[in-house]
């Protein structure tokens, strides 16, 4: 495999699989997949979910791994090397433009996380309903600009680690936060399981009543599964660029997509036998985090401890955002700092500046109704632009170009790593059946359902 010299690359195996998993790992596995498990029935939502997953997981990251090592440079470079022609250089500006999209309006939740991390160490969190409803309902206010304040600054703040560089900032931050985050979910998964009738939200995640399965559940699980893991975003694309050329594809792919869906089941474990055991049914969408848990918090534990798991809590969706702003970060400043004379550092200044204009336009649209397009908000038109459309593309592309466009001795190197690893026959056969077919069909029909077309 002929690759650029002296490229940068993460230093060691571990700094990969955390910081991709990072990328992966974040709010909408701590936050949107029980939400959508407890609206779609628990177990049954939760089996479908681990089967698309891996089947519709290990081989969407696996086509953005071969075209982003092949490469060797951000995803615009890559694209275009991988097509073999300029053109396929959009499928990467489409998932650059998506990321810092996402990293603009994904950046206001991520400042409220902020905002109750700090309350809830001034144990301001807890309290009756009625006073966590004015919580909430305070920081929303119209003439409260703080959420957009704290937006730009959860910018910044992945911005000081994004000019490190990869070794000393992205590697160096994710081997500390994903550790962190995933003893954080021990630590609550103990304290949530040590409760009266705890056993009921176990029951709930994990014993599967069949009879809930139906066309609906499993366009669910099938949308949970293809946005968990990052794919359309052009971030697994990017950090696959860092690659040393013995890494081995398949075996970091398969650990990361596994390290993703446990991520996601200790979160249900986390929040569904805690929920269970006070009769709150988890299931309340974005308030969930905000308003729900706390009164989960304040019924379930005595105050004392309760006030110690709101700081865990809190702390553990401040490092989620983290890890995922990152990534999403560095998509945009890899393109910049490699196809303009800016530097690294100007590079990342020029998208913290882009995204900060869409996070306090997410933001504000959010507390003044009627700012927005289509009667959505900004923060919703934001979303569904990527969700429904740039993500959905962006993956297509992506899988039908390692399947139908690249030349398969190209990809055969990047998955035996020139050789490095023995190319076994059925994997190559699996792997070229699912990019080529399955995958391919699996996200039309998540583009069609997302499109109200199925």
């Amino acid at each position: 495999m002929e690759k650029e010299q002296n490229k940068v690359t993460f230093a060691t195996r571990l700094g990969i699989i955390f910081a991709t998993a990072g990328s992966a790992v974040g709010l909408g596995n701590i936050w949107h997949f029980p939400t959508t498990c407890g609206q779609n029935g628990g177990a049954a939502f939760v089996l479908l979910y681990v089967i698309i997953t891996l089947l519709i997981g290990i081989p969407g990251m696996m086509g953005e791994f071969i075209i982003g090592r092949n490469g060797g440079k951000n995803a615009v470079s890559s694209y275009r090397k991988a097509g073999g022609k300029k053109v396929f250089g959009i499928i990467g500006a489409i998932g650059v433009l998506g990321g810092s999209l996402i990293l603009g309006f994904y950046s206001v939740i991520a400042g409220w996380c902020v905002y109750y991390f700090g309350l809830a160490l001034g144990d301001g969190v807890l309290g009756s309903q009625e006073h966590i409803n004015n919580t909430f309902a305070h920081l929303m206010a119209p003439d409260n600009y703080m959420p957009c304040i704290l937006s730009v600054a959860f910018i910044l703040l992945t911005q000081m680690i994004i000019v490190r560089g990869v070794r000393k900032g992205i590697e160096w931050a994710s081997k500390i936060m994903v550790p962190t985050l995933i003893m954080l979910l021990i630590l609550l998964i103990g304290a949530s399981c040590s409760l009266p009738n705890a056993f009921d939200g176990i029951r709930f995640l994990l014993n599967p009543d069949f009879t809930k399965l139906n066309a609906h559940v499993a366009f669910k699980a099938l949308g949970e599964a293809f946005f968990s893991l990052s794919l359309g975003t052009a971030c697994l694309c990017t950090y696959a660029s860092y690659f040393k050329e013995e890494t081995n594809l398949l075996r970091s792919t398969v650990e990361i997509t596994l390290i993703d869906v446990a991520v996601a089941m200790m979160a249900g474990l986390m929040i569904f036998p805690a929920a269970f055991s006070v009769n709150v049914e988890p299931d309340a969408g974005p308030s969930l985090v905000f308003m729900t848990m706390p009164n989960v918090f304040e019924q379930a534990f005595p105050h004392s401890v309760a006030y110690v798991v709101s700081v865990m809590f809190y702390l553990l969706l401040t490092i989620a955002a983290l890890t995922s702003t990152i990534s999403m970060h560095e998509i945009g400043t890899a393109v910049i700092s490699q196809e303009t004379p800016l530097s690294r550092s100007k590079a990342a200044w020029v998208v913290s500046a882009f995204c900060s204009v869409i996070g306090v336009l997410s933001a504000y649209s959010l507390s003044h109704k009627g700012v927005g397009l289509f009667g959505d908000s900004f923060f919703d038109n934001f979303d569904k632009l990527t969700a429904n459309i740039m993500l959905p593309l962006g993956a297509l592309c992506t899988i039908l170009i390692v399947g139908w466009v690249m030349p398969k001795e190209t990809v055969m190197a990047e998955l035996t790593s020139g050789g490095l690893y023995p190319r076994r026959a059925w994997v190559v056969k699996t792997f070229y059946f699912f990019s080529r077919i399955v995958c391919p069909i699996l996200i039309v029909c998540i583009f069609m359902n997302k499109l109200d077309i199925i």
